[in-house]
């Protein structure tokens, strides 16, 4: 998981947009990995697993968005909504762990601050 964490804050950072193969092949590495190991994350885990899908569910509206028709449209449409599904998953472990929704909002976006760690 801290492998797609770091990935995506490396794109949140970034100045331009990724193309849509790049986003896909996120997202699937994304799904696959959440599909084998998303009912075994550890807190910080989910932590950093609620910030990637809610940044990528985030990322296919807006996408979506500008593409209005179309077969990317319409896989945008998908992955936002299997990334919500994730979110809200996550944000129900955390809230079974005692954090109020004030808090989860406040972790999240210090996360969204933080900087791709350097390699």
């Amino acid at each position: 998981m801290n492998d797609l964490y770091q990935q995506i804050q490396v794109y949140l950072n970034m100045e331009g947009e990724i193309d849509f193969e790049e986003f896909q092949d996120y997202y699937k590495k994304v799904i696959d990995y959440l599909q084998e190991h998303g009912n075994d994350l550890e807190e910080e885990q989910i932590w950093q697993g609620l910030l990637v899908v809610e940044s990528v569910a985030s990322n296919a509206e807006n996408r979506g968005k500008e593409q209005r028709k179309g077969k990317e449209a319409k896989k945008y449409k998908r992955m936002r909504e299997r990334a919500k599904l994730w979110a809200q998953n996550f944000t129900k472990r955390l809230q079974s762990l005692g954090y109020s929704d004030e808090q989860i909002n406040d972790r999240f976006h210090a996360m969204l601050e933080e900087e791709p760690e350097q390699q």
